[in-house]
């Protein structure tokens, strides 16, 4: 199968594209510039060049493919509007692309918000709302609707792994900043975890079981407590593990507060998956996690 991959390069996006070579797929992934570029045709793939804002290219590269995965997306929050709207704009371009095809386009989306009180289900339906404005997974919807035959990745809050650069760099970058690993409130409020190597082995096997479902969970571990995480950051660095108050944690107070637990009992039954990478207080026990952050 030829793969069009956006995001080739990035944190899961590189490991999508190393388990579909691996299994003997061809991928075709997007880059932004010739450093990404030179990593991806080392690892066998070849290089579509260009960005999410290069419509034309997208199209071109998803109407070549057998199947397009969309795991890129820009996290610069400081322009999270803007993001979420070109993340939308590139989905329903290459969606186009793929209409009037029986080809599958794969989508990546998140957990946060979808319920509170219990894990979030594959049957839950993508948070919405006015202050919600990230829509992928309500795009990939919409094309389902027109007939494209796409599907949503919903990745897990945490995809780590050594070399992480998500929410747990964020957490352990505050303690080491001020001395002290934080939760907020009771700690109780859970985070969903995968490996990324794991997370890759969703995108592969939804490809090649043809996407039968509408929403995939990439989740390994339902919900691991912040206090759990809290505290193992703190005994690597060797500072106190304390709740403090929302004002600690500055802009990521939101998120650290946020239940974002989940099930991926559907997706283990529809896809045969199963998890075999470090669950996440493994990966916090290792120095090297914490020399980048």
């Amino acid at each position: 199968m030829h793969v069009f991959l956006t995001g080739a390069t990035g944190w899961v996006g590189a490991k999508v594209a190393a388990e579909l070579l691996a299994a003997g797929h061809q991928v075709s992934g997007l880059a932004r510039n010739a450093d990404k570029a030179q990593a991806l045709i080392a690892a066998g793939g070849k290089v579509v060049h260009g960005t999410l804002d290069d419509s034309q290219v997208l199209f071109d590269a998803a109407s070549k493919a057998d199947a397009v995965i969309h795991t890129a997306f820009n996290h610069d929050f400081s322009r999270f509007a803007e993001n979420c709207a070109q993340d939308q704009r590139a989905i329903e371009v290459m969606g186009q692309a793929l209409s009037g095809s029986s080809r599958p386009l794969l989508v990546t989306s998140g957990l946060a918000r979808l319920v509170q009180g219990r894990p979030a289900t594959e049957e839950d339906k993508p948070a919405s709302g006015p202050d919600y404005l990230r829509r992928s997974e309500q795009a990939a919807l919409l094309l389902a609707q027109q007939g494209v035959r796409a599907a949503s990745v919903r990745l897990a809050p945490t995809v780590h792994g050594v070399g992480d650069h998500g929410f747990i760099p964020i957490l352990i970058a505050l303690a080491k900043k001020t001395g002290v690993s934080a939760w907020p409130g009771d700690g109780n409020n859970r985070w969903a975890a995968v490996h990324r190597l794991d997370a890759a082995k969703v995108y592969r096997l939804a490809l090649e079981s043809g996407v039968t479902q509408p929403v995939y969970h990439a989740v390994a571990e339902e919900g691991i407590a912040m206090r759990e995480i809290a505290i193992a950051i703190g005994k690597m660095l060797g500072v106190p593990a304390e709740p403090r108050e929302a004002s600690h944690f500055g802009w990521f107070a939101a998120f650290a507060a946020t239940d974002m637990s989940a099930s991926s009992e559907q997706t283990r039954k529809a896809l045969g998956w199963q998890p075999t990478e470090r669950d996440l207080l493994t990966d916090l026990s290792d120095a090297e996690y914490y020399a980048n952050s």
